[in-house]
């Protein structure tokens, strides 16, 4: 037991220190810009910048997708704020200890300083300006033109995304929970080249305050060595120059490694494989190599050429061309064989099959919401036409949900060979609901009150309404609205059943899940109103019994208010009463449906006797109303 305890309170301290170390980072790096470092503190955390550089970009170079590394623009803002403290505690050293020798900086700045100087500091300078154009003009500002497009284009793909994955969860193709994590990384995408668009605009101004840094260290040297000094002028250009071209290189040899990996992240496509087997596999064609090495073989014969080097060159190519070829032959035999393997693979399940037990899944209906087409209506929720029946089927969905005031479970949607061709069936709590027709490639022309013309085509009647209708060709449109005919496709007849269905069987669909779910978001705003119906007045099977009969009648139980409010305050605890009083507390909502504010409606009453008689009637029948 204690050592359980000392392992769970060794791990509270890990995880307390790890979430304390980027804030003591960051304080460290404002520190660094103030107070003075000393040159072996510099030469360790130049060094660090290096590795931390090296490892951004090899993270970059080996990740599968962009957002694998999503941490990428936050880490780019640490970074480039360790480079401009680093760079502003080294200035400082240069500048006060710079006419000590070129030791003075630390051995990483005289050592980088030295190295490409090779005593010629004006092609230190040199060097070090041409490091800054390709950084800065050529990377950088490559760089963030790719970011701001790719975030542009992101973000107009967003609702086209949005609305792919409520079609796939509509029609049954991928589930709820996939749908979730589908929602989640497209809007992880559209956060994260927002923020990529923004983090190119730091290595963009990295890469200018690293040229102003050159330019002041070295006029700010030069003055210094000469006037508070009195340096030679060649000694205080020498010295000066070595330690702020060796600065800036050192500065500016990790900003170069992040402006690479930056790029490389912003022009990276999602995969299934790293950078390097990507380019592998696409510049590794066997039609690409032998050109290449037939062209450097031409080359490498023609008089004055360095015939060596570039029949070297040809052969390389050569063997890397058959190389290609190898590899590609064995890939194709691999896959011949892969594609050989599902029919025996396929035999051995259906022996499995019948060797298997029943399960729950093979039994349970877990679909409250099914529609199925035949093989000739599949065109309908395939491809373009796919999308405009969905997003019917999405609005009916909303509308219905806001008519009964529940929310009205996913459709799914998929064929069944088993149906006639032409055939679709709607299915509600697991029970048929309709059964019917439709001719894809059609227009349902349904008669109207004045509706004279006989229209050519084949005659049915309106699956929703059963009003005389009929089938006809998309030319015949104009002549059927002329003919005060109203003109349907296949697709909106399917819709409309459905939605009439629902408002008839919404009732079907409602569970005391969907109760209990509707009881809590409701208690958010009015829990002591809950608290004092539900359990202690109505149970919940109750109540679930009061709503779906008020929902058989097409009356919307949104207004959960009224609707608790009416039952706690109801004359009896029977069913029939507590339905009554609710049915009261929604009427100024069911009049508002049929009627406006001005309008006045007439009213029927009944005889005393007819009343009582026609009440009496209905209790014995268990129903109300």
């Amino acid at each position: 037991m204690s050592d359980a305890l000392s392992i769970n309170q060794q791990a509270g301290i890990g995880r307390w220190a790890q979430s304390l170390l980027l804030p003591l980072a960051l304080v460290a790096f404002i520190v660094m810009m103030v107070v003075p470092i000393p040159p072996f503190l510099l030469d360790i955390f130049f060094t660090a910048n290096i590795v931390i550089s090296l490892s951004i970009l090899m993270v970059s170079v080996n990740m599968y997708r962009p957002l694998d590394f999503s941490a990428f623009p936050t880490i780019l803002l640490f970074a480039t704020i360790l480079r401009l403290a680093l760079n502003v505690a080294s200035t400082r050293v240069v500048l006060v200890h710079g006419h000590e020798g070129t030791a003075a900086a630390g051995h990483v700045i005289e050592s980088f300083g030295e190295f490409v100087i090779g005593g010629n500091f004006v092609v230190g300078i040199l060097v070090f300006i041409i490091l800054m154009v390709i950084n800065l003009v050529v990377i950088v500002k490559g760089t963030g033109r790719v970011s701001e497009v790719a975030a542009r284009f992101t973000l107009d793909a967003m609702p086209g995304k949005q609305m792919a994955i409520d079609a796939d969860l509509n029609a049954g193709i991928i589930t709820p929970e996939v749908a979730r994590k589908r929602r989640e990384e497209v809007a992880r995408e559209s956060d994260f080249y927002g923020s990529m668009d923004g983090a190119t605009k730091f290595v963009k101004g990295d890469a200018i305050a690293g040229v102003l840094i050159l330019a002041v260290n070295i006029i700010g040297g030069l003055i210094i060595g000469m006037v508070q000094h009195g340096l030679p002028a060649n000694e205080a250009a020498s010295t000066y120059v070595t330690l702020t071209v060796g600065d800036g290189l050192v500065a500016q040899i990790p900003s170069l490694l992040l402006s690479i990996a930056t790029a490389v992240i912003v022009t990276r496509e999602s995969g299934e494989s790293d950078l390097s087997n990507t380019l592998s596999r696409q510049i590794g064609s066997r039609r690409a190599w032998y050109p290449v090495a037939g062209i450097l073989a031409l080359i490498g014969i023609l008089p004055g050429m360095p015939h060596l080097l570039f029949l070297t060159a040809a052969a390389g190519a050569a063997a890397i061309a058959h190389f290609v070829n190898k590899r590609d032959k064995k890939e194709a035999d691999e896959q011949a064989i892969d594609a050989a393997k599902p029919t025996i693979s396929l035999e051995s399940s259906a022996e499995d099959e019948d060797k298997s037990e029943v399960t729950i899944n093979d039994v349970a209906n877990t679909t409250p919401l099914l529609i199925e087409v035949g093989y000739g209506l599949i065109p309908l929720i395939e491809d373009a036409a796919r999308g405009a029946l969905v997003s019917r089927i999405t609005g009916i969905r909303k509308q219905v949900s806001r008519d009964l005031g529940f929310i009205i479970p996913q459709v799914r949607i998929r064929d069944n060979l088993s149906l006639m061709p032409s055939a679709y069936r709607i299915t509600i709590a697991g029970v048929i609901a309709a059964e019917d027709q439709v001719i894809n490639g059609k227009l349902l022309a349904i008669q109207g009150a004045n509706s004279n013309v006989v229209l050519p085509g084949q005659t049915v009647k309106d699956p929703t309404f059963g009003l005389d209708a009929v089938w006809i060709d998309p030319s015949d449109k104009p002549r059927a609205l002329a003919a005060d005919y109203t003109v349907v496709d296949a697709g909106t007849v399917i819709a409309t059943h459905l939605h009439q269905l629902l408002m008839q069987r919404g009732a079907d669909l409602l569970g005391q899940d969907d109760v209990q779910e509707i009881i809590d978001h409701f208690a958010k705003s009015a829990p002591n109103l809950v608290q004092g119906v539900v359990p202690k007045i109505v149970s919940l099977p109750q109540l679930t019994q009061v709503l779906k009969l008020l929902v058989a009648e097409q009356i919307p139980i949104s207004d959960m208010k009224r609707i608790l409010e009416a039952v706690s305050s109801a004359k009896g605890r029977e069913t029939d009463d507590l339905i009554e009083a609710a049915r009261i507390a929604l009427g100024p909502i069911l009049i508002q449906r049929i009627s406006s504010p001005k309008e006045e409606l007439p009213i029927v009453t009944l005889d005393t006797g007819l009343e009582q008689l026609m009440i009496q009637n209905a209790k014995q029948n268990g129903a109300m109303g």
